[in-house]
């Protein structure tokens, strides 16, 4: 930061800032907790000396204050990866099940809109295709908010779905599943190159839910990445050249987190990778009977009240994913 050049680069200097000031907090933290601990371990000394009812109860008290810190500490130290102060795109694709999967889909769409709720992140929808009779085809959700990527990361992979299916006129059991898929969106700090000769775009008329802008123009856009295989689609703007610019970003995010994924895999620290939708490659299962409980196959952590999950809250589920990456 003291280089004579280190601004002729806005985006990068702004970049190494923000990650200079992330970590100036987190040894802030740390020596703030060592000084809290030390003060706890010599007021416990004097008790061990002499017992004092007034000093036992401060004591106590500033023991609880110090675990809340460190807790909140822990989180941020969890959260210090490169992308995780990043926006999410998070996409959600029915698997195996027909109509039973595509509305386990738009189950998953409304849990994550409930979660970015509680969190108070702004939620876009990028794209949305209904399913026939129920749920969704496929969505596309741009989640922003502080480390919105850095705590959905850990929904990346197959959910699966255990319930009497509403489908089943013998009302008869049915497993189910969803991929969803998430990564960092991109930002300019980034530097990621697309030839215009390795892409493939195509223009149609949108199609589903948008009001009086869908189906009169051309507008949406479905872009592949012919290297990779990646194909992304946009609808949801108002015009195509917009839908075009916000699939370049997907694009581009995706391509970020391929390279993510391959930087991980050197490192020997994927655990459980899933890519098939099906049986036997789920990261977390959701059971409505014959009981009810949700319990995630990576860390073994479980929630009894598969409603409160339902309507968003997740947060147990993250932070026992996130501890397990650092333990491992």
């Amino acid at each position: 930061m003291n280089a004579e050049d280190f601004w002729q680069d806005q985006k990068k200097a702004q970049a190494l800032i923000r990650e200079t000031n992330g970590l100036r907090s987190l040894i802030d933290q740390y020596h703030k907790l060592n000084e809290s601990l030390a003060g706890l371990n010599e007021s416990l000394g004097e008790l061990k000396e002499s017992f004092d009812q007034e000093l036992k109860d401060l004591v106590e008290e500033e023991y609880a204050e110090t675990m809340k810190a460190f807790e909140k500490y822990e989180i941020d130290v969890l959260l210090s990866g490169p992308y995780d102060s990043h926006a999410a795109i998070l996409e959600i694709h029915p698997g195996a099940g027909g109509t039973e999967a595509m509305d386990w889909a738009g189950m998953l769409y409304r849990m994550y809109g409930r979660w970015a709720e509680r969190k108070n992140y702004k939620v876009t929808v990028l794209n949305y295709l209904e399913g026939e009779e129920a749920g969704v085809k496929s969505c596309s959700l741009l989640i922003e908010g502080p480390m919105a990527y850095g705590y959905l990361k850990a929904e990346n992979g197959v959910h699966r779905l255990v319930r009497i299916s509403p489908f089943d006129s013998n009302a008869r059991r049915h497993t189910s599943f969803a991929s969803v898929e998430v990564m960092p969106q991109f930002e300019d700090d980034i530097e990621i190159e697309i030839d215009d000769k390795d892409l493939e775009v195509i223009t149609m008329r949108s199609s589903g839910a948008g009001g009086q802008h869908i189906n009169k123009t051309d507008s949406a856009v479905r872009m592949t990445h012919i290297p990779t295989g990646i194909t992304v689609f946009c609808q949801t703007q108002r015009s195509q050249l917009q839908n075009r610019e916000q699939c370049m970003n997907m694009l581009k995010s995706k391509l970020l987190q391929l390279k993510i994924e391959e930087q991980a895999k050197k490192m020997a620290d994927i655990k459980g990778e899933v890519k098939a939708n099906e049986w036997g490659s789920q990261i977390r299962s959701y059971v409505f009977c014959p009981y009810t409980m949700v319990k995630d196959l990576r860390t073994g952590f479980e929630v009894g009240n598969i409603q409160a999950v339902m309507d968003g809250d997740l947060d147990g589920f993250i932070y026992s994913y996130l501890r397990s990456q650092i333990q491992s």
